[in-house]
């Protein structure tokens, strides 16, 4: 796949392209619908579908403290693809390009490097210095370069736009349901499974870590879990998602206890789905309060799994590896 950095360079689409714009933090059911429509319009012109988004987001150079994120990078852009761009332009996002206007912007990146033919942005877009272009600027510069744009209608579900901010209040309110229907799938996090300290394994319970890459994540607590990319079914596990406070953590860190796995997960990659939120991160007084308290959690994450479990599936087990081994920490 064809992903660049820069908005300046070389030319990138000799042939043209569709062009469509956003953030898409969280690839919820909106962006799907832009992402689909722009395909289309490629297709029938025959030419590349490029995914313009940006990497800090906008909201995280700008604000302070930084605001919680959905999706990671890598996670967006193999989204993306998935959703049809055959090019992404996961642009970084500095002081240089902040400044730019949004005439510059169309310009140098859209007109030069990938010969735009039709541009799309979602509802209430907004670009270039002090947010200073949007539908009607791109309008403009295609009345006068030669390339359409448009954007798609916002989508609604219970009568309110879908929107990154309806499901980041969904994740923080434990309305998982509401934050997979927003999405079009269940909210989850992967990654690639890093050593910690091991202090899980000390306490008889191994996890299997992700870090978040430095951002802020949208939801911290305690959770029922099901962890994707260990066998053909999801493993039931239980997770602690914030800064362990107990243990003096600094960094946001995901851990995912699986139960009843016995295999090595370091330098895999896995996907934790989040099913239920049991309760928030708490500072107990010691090691022996922590495990106790992560006794009771881990037995309200099983009933919780196979209460549902039993009635997505009558009948169907629950996947065991006895044999296998697992790297935790």
């Amino acid at each position: 796949m064809n992903l660049f950095r820069d908005v300046d360079g070389g030319l990138l689409c000799p042939q043209g392209s569709v062009v469509c714009i956003g953030a898409f933090d969280g690839l919820h059911l909106g962006h799907q619908a832009l992402l689909r429509h722009a395909a289309a319009c490629a297709r029938s012109l025959g030419v590349p579908l490029v995914a313009l988004t940006f990497e800090p987001l906008p909201r995280e150079f700008f604000a302070r403290p930084m605001p919680s994120r959905l999706l990671l990078p890598r996670a967006k852009v193999l989204g993306l693809r998935a959703l049809g761009a055959d090019v992404v332009g996961l642009l970084r996002f500095d002081a240089r390009l902040a400044e730019m206007s949004a005439e510059a912007f169309v310009r140098g990146l859209l007109l030069e490097r990938l010969r735009v033919r039709e541009a799309w942005v979602g509802p209430g877009f907004r670009f270039g210095q002090r947010r200073g272009g949007n539908l009607a600027t791109l309008q403009r510069q295609g009345a006068r370069h030669g390339f359409a744009a448009g954007e798609i209608a916002p989508v609604l579900l219970d009568g309110e736009r879908v929107s990154s901010t309806r499901i980041r209040a969904a994740l923080q309110a434990g309305d998982f349901a509401g934050a997979a229907r927003l999405l079009g799938r269940p909210y989850a996090i992967g990654g690639r499974v890093v050593r910690g300290r091991q202090l899980g394994r000390a306490l008889g319970f191994p996890t299997a870590n992700l870090r978040f890459g430095g951002k802020r994540p949208p939801l911290s607590g305690i959770f029922a879990t099901r962890v994707h990319g260990v066998a053909a079914q999801p493993w039931p596990s239980v997770s602690s998602f914030g800064t362990r406070p107990t243990v003096a953590g600094v960094e946001p860190l995901l851990e995912a206890h699986l139960f009843d796995f016995d295999g090595d997960l370091y330098g895999r990659r896995i996907e934790v789905e989040f099913v239920a939120r049991l309760r928030d991160e708490e500072t107990f007084d010691g090691l022996p309060a922590l495990a106790a308290q992560m006794q009771r959690d881990a037995a309200q994450a099983r009933r919780i799994l196979a209460q549902e479990h039993a009635s997505a599936s009558p009948g169907a087990d629950i996947p065991r590896a006895a044999s296998q081994r697992q790297a935790t920490a």
